[in-house]
């Protein structure tokens, strides 16, 4: 077997099963994985410099067919659940071997990395992919290791990836071709039959939701997170479509990350060393940093090109709604280095409510900060989806639930503790529709959302009067620099009173009916908080 790049001293795959792969590239330099990537026809490089490349058959995850190998550590430990699937250890051994058998005889790429910026909690991972353009994206996603630390490191994980390897169900017991397994035990995440990479970044960040909370009293979070110029760290959740990564990027802030973070005794730390951004209607006028990142060693996932054939038309969803970039969070200017804050003065959940009944902003209690952090609302509006025609609600505990092994629960107690410590503030920010539901409404502008959180995050709210939304008891300011006085309150912003009515109570019983599988592990102070179902005459 030939080796190629970078090799930390005395390593080989042998141990992986992999000792008759045909050649084994370690640790190769961005360039080079583009050189290989165009060599194999698998990419080309768009106007920008970016790689552009075709994920295939699957352009997103496939919750459904991500597993967790069930094994005396993880039995009574992980909540089993839709996105956390019991898979039998043998079957895994048994499709582990198909699997290494497909990939021995071809070549593979391998790279070193490790995820958590804050050293104390370091988690080094090592990633051998059979395509050249997953192991950049590994590059570009996770932290990278110095030319010194790469002599020595040693894994603490590893990720297996195989597009081209198709489980066959019969056999390996998946539900169809494509797999996602992870197996606490080996420490191993396998994937095979898509070429999505999220895929790869996802599989590492469940890794960190089972550890950190249970073993190292961390609180993992999907969430996006920056620091002002007095040292002020903020943190924004939320689910896709509601703004996390464009509002996370700010000028006037430094990034810490805009997507996955752990909350320490002292400190905010980025899981990861890249973002990956959405880049459907991308736009620079819109947002900038994100725009400009996309240059060599960025890769772009799925889009369409305008007539030249090389300039990305971030309008195009011939592939798909969900076009991607990924590239090293040095891509942008104004980050922090290394990618790490203190704990958070301010926290924000975002939303994009499309029925157009939650408020632009408003001010929560740590019972109603509980409580909408275990509800994790949206809405998704039509053409977000295949067959979604009319806003629909989407609940996703903590903001992330597919990526939550142990119940929901358990972080959000974390969460009510590390308010209570902190002494953060709250809030909730409507990215959504006023003045009407989707179809009636209008889309809140982001020139008002900016400033609104931006008069949070400078104190400019602490002082002024704030009213009580009648349906979800949430505190709304009635006043706010550079956003009309009139937007505050959405009630106001309906011309039919009780139109608005009807449906803040329609979304009341939607919130009100998903919590019913959380009441038996709620405590008073966060049942309180649930909105007030009125009822009809």
């Amino acid at each position: 077997m030939n080796h190629f790049g970078r090799k930390p001293e005395g390593a080989n795959l042998d141990y992986l099963g992999l000792k008759n792969v045909s050649a084994a590239y370690w640790n190769l330099a961005p360039a080079e994985l583009v050189e290989e990537t165009l060599h194999l026809g698998q990419g080309m490089l768009a106007d920008t410099g970016a790689l552009a490349i075709d994920t295939g058959e699957f352009t997103g995850r496939s919750p459904k067919d991500k597993f967790i190998v069930k094994d005396e550590v993880t039995e009574n430990t992980v909540w089993w659940s839709q996105f956390n699937i019991p898979f039998d250890a043998a079957k895994f051994d048994r499709l582990y071997q198909r699997m290494t058998a497909y990939l021995n005889g071809r070549d593979v790429y391998v790279r070193d990395a490790y995820v958590c910026a804050d050293p104390r909690y370091r988690m080094n991972v090592r990633v051998v992919t059979e395509f050249p353009w997953s192991n950049m994206f590994a590059y570009n996603m996770f932290l990278r290791p110095t030319a010194e630390e790469l002599e020595t490191i040693q894994p603490d994980w590893h990720v297996v990836c195989a597009p081209g390897f198709m489980a066959d169900p019969e056999i390996d017991g998946t539900r169809q071709h494509n797999f996602a397994v992870l197996d606490f035990k080996r420490k191993m995440a396998i994937i095979g039959g898509t070429g999505y990479t999220g895929e790869i970044k996802k599989g590492i960040f469940t890794v960190l939701n089972y550890v950190l909370p249970q073993d190292k009293n961390v609180l993992s979070m999907h969430c996006s997170a920056n620091v002002g110029k007095d040292g002020d760290t903020a943190v924004f959740f939320g689910l896709s479509g509601t703004g996390k990564t464009t509002l996370s990027s700010d000028p006037n802030r430094r990034l810490i990350g805009d997507d996955e973070h752990g909350w320490a005794d002292t400190t905010v730390f980025n899981f990861e060393g890249g973002c990956y951004a959405k880049t459907i209607d991308l736009t620079r006028e819109k947002e900038p940093q994100i725009y400009d990142a996309i240059r060599f060693g960025a890769i772009l996932e799925n889009i369409g090109f305008e007539d030249d054939g090389v300039t990305p038309d971030y309008a195009d969803k011939t592939r798909t709604e969900n076009t991607r970039v990924s590239y090293p969070l040095n891509h942008i200017d104004n980050i922090m280095e290394p990618s790490m804050g203190g704990i958070p003065k301010n926290i924000f959940f975002l939303t994009c409510d499309a029925f157009g009944v939650l408020p632009p902003i408003s001010r929560l209690t740590k019972g109603q900060a509980m409580y909408q952090f275990i509800s994790g609302y949206t809405a998704k509006v039509a053409g977000t989806e295949a067959g979604i025609t009319e806003p629909t609600t989407t609940f996703s505990a903590c903001f992330g639930a597919p990526f939550l092994p142990l119940h929901p629960t358990k972080y959000a107690e974390m969460m009510g503790k590390k308010i209570d410590e902190s002494g953060a503030k709250v809030w909730m920010i409507n990215t959504g529709w006023s003045g009407g539901a989707y179809g009636t409404g209008e889309r809140m502008k982001l020139r008002f959302t900016r400033a609104m959180i931006t008069a949070a995050l400078e104190g400019k709210l602490d002082n002024v009067n704030f009213e009580t939304h009648e349906v979800f008891g949430l505190a709304m300011p009635t006043e706010c620099p550079d956003v009309p006085v009139e937007l505050l309150n959405p009630r106001n912003t309906w011309t039919d009173k009780a139109a608005y009515d009807a449906k803040a109570n329609e979304l009341a019983e939607k919130f009100v009916n998903n919590f019913e599988k959380f009441k038996e592990f709620a405590n008073e102070e966060i049942m309180n908080a649930a909105p007030r179902v009125k009822a009809t005459v």
